[in-house]
């Protein structure tokens, strides 16, 4: 496979022409929208925007396979590396690039598009082609983000994803979809305004030495910039709260329910499984390795382990007592991404290789449970925990596949949340032994939540009459749940080649936050 990727020089053009490609399909659905009426006025037919739209997904899903074998992760230097111009003066390039991280998010969005897909396949039937649209957008914004090597193009990406999410969820939602969405884009777009003012001043603080331009470039800034310890500290805090926003950390989570219960399915699919990882993404990428002497600052790091522990302690409990399916799995992200943010500023290779398979995990299995939910909900219209009970009698696909995600999400040795959750504890407890004591707790919390669910809704008696008649999943719906439990098993029992594939970069990550912070403290020395 690698000698045949080389031949066609795939790593030339693969990572611009998956930024591309939705937007290409993004505009061919619209133009359809346009010209592709029939007789009687009513438009093209439902069942070929879909499949128009799923073609490109699945074609981005195809195209995107072959990094796994032609991004070489041990390597030190960016893989499928592209720089082209885009706005000269400003300092400003495409600059485009993967290691290991970037690479398996990168899969990771491109596998779960198709799969959002199709798990609301009957449920949009209002304005489908601009729904599909702002999916395929969505999808270059979030690319963007993972490929992007230069701050200014990383920060378009960042919002460009934004816009797409917030009619998503304002015009396809819920009841309360505006409250929502409105909620969802003020507390992103705040968070990232500071981001924007750091990203200026630091392309401005070191310009260009052969053109005097501001140079946004990733790798320029990182071996240029020479900041001060308080520089630092003011830099790191506004992006750390563009990013604590996204994740969501404690406190900074309250958008997050709101919009995972009013968004579609795809859309609470897409928030929780890829959205999220792009704020544990950029402390990874961004503010760690760009101010490593804050990151490190006993003080700092106290906080940011003690909101992450608030979190996965306050998002566990907040879960316990939710009568609503799709709120308890919200909460639940917020317990789960707590364990990221412990694994990466606990800050040894096996906490931050821990943090990264919680996030892919995490991606996975709470995916999974969106799109189960949003199955049952399409046919009981409700997700409260107290209408359902006893469904397994009617529903035992469903329920089988239920209790082997819901495992998942628990940590079951054997599935995939296991190995994360059990590297970022036993990494954290090198370094952080309180704070993983604590936090270890937690996975008593996730099993009494989540088996206390499942519990009501499938194995209590099945006294309810309308949930007599429930049909089981269908061959579609079991097709796109048949991948995501694959991943959960694969994961679980053999994680070697992705741990293989984040090893070095994690190892590169502890190094530089390391190196860097011990470069910091003896230039502070030095000006004193």
């Amino acid at each position: 496979m690698t000698d045949f990727l080389n031949a066609i020089h795939y790593n030339i053009w693969i990572l611009p022409v998956l930024l591309l490609l939705p937007l290409i399909g993004a505009t061919g659905l619209m133009a359809d929208a346009y010209f592709g009426r029939t007789t009687d006025g009513m438009g093209s037919s439902l069942s070929r925007v879909r499949g128009l739209a799923l073609t490109y997904f699945v074609v981005e899903l195809v195209l995107s396979l072959g990094l796994w074998w032609s991004v070489d992760t041990s390597s030190s230097t960016w893989q499928a590396y592209v720089s082209l111009p885009w706005i000269p003066l400003w300092g400003a390039r495409i600059l485009l690039g993967v290691d290991g991280i970037s690479m398996l998010l990168i899969l990771l969005t491109t596998i779960l598009m198709p799969l959002a897909v199709l798990g609301g396949w009957t449920s949009i039937k209002e304005n489908a082609h601009s729904y599909y649209a702002l999916l395929l957008v969505l999808t270059t914004g979030m690319l963007g983000v993972f490929m992007a090597l230069d701050l200014l193009l990383f920060y378009v990406m960042w919002e460009v994803m934004l816009v797409p999410m917030y009619l998503i969820i304002g015009i396809w939602g819920g009841q309360r979809r505006l409250y929502a969405s409105i909620k969802f884009f003020i507390y992103t777009m705040v968070g990232s305004l500071l981001m924007l003012v750091a990203i200026l001043y630091m392309g401005f603080l070191h310009p260009d030495a052969t053109t005097q331009l501001p140079n946004f470039s990733y790798d320029y800034l990182l071996h240029s910039l020479a900041l001060t310890h308080v520089q630092q500290l003011l830099l790191f805090v506004a992006f750390f709260l563009a990013f604590a926003v996204k994740v969501p950390m404690f406190p900074f989570h309250t958008w997050l329910p709101d919009a995972h219960v009013e968004a579609p399915t795809a859309g609470s699919v897409i928030l929780a499984a890829i959205m999220l990882k792009m704020g544990t993404f950029g402390f990874i990428r961004y503010a760690l390795p760009f101010f490593p002497d804050a990151a490190m600052d006993p003080r700092v790091r106290s906080i940011v382990l003690t909101l992450a522990v608030i979190g996965i302690v306050y998002g566990a409990l907040v879960a316990l007592v939710q009568p609503d399916f799709k709120k308890l799995v919200a909460y639940s992200s917020v317990s789960h991404l707590g364990f990221v943010m412990l694994g990466i500023f606990s800050l040894n290779v096996q906490s931050v290789q821990g943090a990264l398979m919680v996030n892919l995990s995490h991606g996975i299995s709470t995916g999974a449970l969106f799109l189960l939910i949003g199955m049952i909900y399409e046919r009981r219209h409700t997700r409260l925990i107290a209408d359902y009970g006893g469904i397994a009698k009617v529903m035992p696909v469903f329920a089988t596949i239920l209790t082997i995600v819901t495992f998942s999400s628990i940590a079951v040795p054997g599935t995939n949340g296991f190995v994360g959750e059990f590297l970022v504890l036993v990494g954290s407890f090198r370094t952080q032994p309180v704070y993983a004591l604590i936090a270890a707790t937690a996975v008593i919390f996730a099993a009494a939540y989540l088996l206390w669910a499942i519990q009501r809704i499938i194995f209590n008696p099945l006294t309810k009459p309308e949930n007599k008649g429930l049909r089981d999943l269908n061959w579609r719906e079991i097709g796109l749940m048949a991948p995501l439990v694959f991943f959960i098993f694969w994961m679980g029992v053999y994680p070697k080649p992705i741990l293989e594939k984040t090893q070095a970069a994690a190892e590169r990550l502890v190094q530089q936050v390391e190196g860097g912070a011990t470069m910091t403290a003896a230039n502070e020395g030095r000006r004193k």
